[in-house]
């Protein structure tokens, strides 16, 4: 079996390892236009923090580790064209300019995606980075030695993280997104606003509800970000704006959202056979809505790819779709949200109700006793479970896993209630606060007065 793998980050890691291991016999050649390999990209801001001193623990695997597996990985390739029905596809090698082609009885797309860069004037200019890949972090900090206001442009996960390690490193720092709200496709209102003061009073700018429309500069470099609302100045601008697929390859071959992620089955295969895909790439399946949806997540990415090797030959394992479960730490607060919250729902025209639960983690008579902010969204009619959020300075996102697999299984918010969960006054209190939120929850009982005789 001849087996070709275009991209190897998260998902192709997880899918060249596992095929390698399960099918020692096959043929697997890797095409990675890149010159390095499974990059862990969720660990930037830690680096350009300085929070990860030796960049070399960001990566979990490397050409040589692969070859001990016996597989050939071509770096600094670009795969050109792929004839995903006549099973072949066209290299071409970046360092000699050669082109070449190559079959395959088994293709798997772990092509990832790439930083949205939208068409403004000035965007050339110098100092204006993406933020996605190794190089990109070294630009980043690199550049950042000489700068003394950086702004970052989008307040997702990648942007709130950069903000925070660049005021750490003493730097003057501006945050701007065209939404009114930071982190709003993870957290709803109650606690991106309680992020937001902690940034203000961090000293961070927060430039909310804008649009950037262009960059100024002198002699080539961006010294100015013009928005609907004002203009910064600036020495060094990160965009962060989102990601969008990397399928130009398989376009008009396989099925795709619209935005271009490729549609696989629960078992990673695309609509045409014997291609497989994985990862950032891929469209994927969400429980809260049953719908597919573009999820770019390396904890998704890593399960796919996995996949992937189990049922390249038949179909084994059945994917069992994403609640999007995710978690940050912002300063002393950690946070975490899996599923959707209230604002996405109704977007989505769920008719949803939440409960709110402030308290203390475990009992008051203990040393310390650390609040929590726990929310809970359920639908209506059916009161199941379709996400949650919580934020506490003592670590408790692990319950953000608990609820994610009572979403998966379709648990509803009175079940909350009443699940087992053991009691130690070092680690919580007799009622768990998960117990807690669904015993809020819970509907009144009407009792009746029995009937007189």
């Amino acid at each position: 079996m001849k087996i070709a793998v275009i991209g190897c980050t998260h998902a192709g890691t997880a899918a060249i390892v596992n095929t390698a291991k399960l099918y020692p016999d096959a043929t697997i050649t890797v095409y990675e236009r890149n010159d390095n390999i499974s990059f862990l990209s969720c660990g930037i801001a830690l680096y350009v923090g300085g929070v990860v001193k030796d960049p070399d623990g960001l990566f979990y695997s490397s050409p040589n580790q692969l070859a001990e597996l016996g597989v050939e990985t071509k770096m600094l390739h670009e795969v050109t064209a792929v004839d995903a029905k006549g099973h072949t596809l066209q290299a071409k090698n970046l360092q000699t300019g050669e082109e070449f082609e190559d079959t395959f009885d088994k293709l798997i797309v772990t092509t990832g995606s790439w930083p949205v860069v939208p068409k403004l004037e000035g965007i050339e200019m110098d100092n204006i980075l993406l933020c996605k890949n190794y190089n990109h972090s070294n630009t980043i900090i690199e550049k950042a030695k000489d700068a003394k206001r950086v702004t970052v442009v989008g307040a997702g996960y990648i942007g709130v993280e950069l903000v925070e390690a660049f005021q750490m490193n003493g730097k003057e720092v501006t945050l701007i997104d065209s939404v009114d709200r930071i982190l709003n496709k993870y957290l709803d209102p109650e606690f991106t606003d309680a992020i937001e003061d902690t940034l203000t009073g961090r000293g961070i700018k927060l430039a909310l509800g804008q649009t950037v429309q262009k960059f100024t500069g002198e002699n080539g470099k961006v010294t100015k970000v013009i928005t609907s609302k004002g203009e910064f100045e600036t020495d060094l601008v990160i965009l962060c704006i989102g990601f969008r697929p990397n399928t130009e390859l398989l376009k008009g071959q396989v099925d795709m959202l619209p935005n271009g992620a490729i549609v696989v089955d629960k078992y990673m295969q695309t609509s045409q056979k014997d291609v497989f895909a994985a990862g950032d790439s891929c469209a994927i399946h969400y429980n809260p809505t049953g719908k597919a949806a573009y999820i770019p997540l390396a904890t998704n990415a890593v399960r796919m790819g996995t996949l992937v090797a189990r049922n390249l030959v038949r179909p084994t394992t059945p994917y069992m779709g994403t609640q999007g479960t995710s978690g940050i730490k912002v300063y002393e607060q950690n946070i975490a949200g899996t599923g959707m919250t209230e604002t996405s729902a109704a977007d989505e025209g769920l008719i949803v109700e939440s409960v709110v639960l402030e308290d203390s983690y475990r009992p008051e008579f203990m040393p310390t006793a650390e609040k929590l902010l726990l929310k809970v969204v359920y639908e209506q009619a059916t009161r199941r479970i379709v996400g949650a959020q919580v934020m506490s300075q003592f670590d408790l996102t692990q319950s953000i896993n608990t609820i994610s697999v009572c979403i998966q299984n379709n648990m509803t918010v009175d079940e909350l209630a009443f699940i087992d969960f053991f009691f130690q006054p070092h680690y919580n209190k007799p009622w768990n606060f998960l117990n807690t939120a669904g015993l809020q929850a819970l509907p009144p009982i009407e009792v009746k007065a029995p009937a007189m005789v």
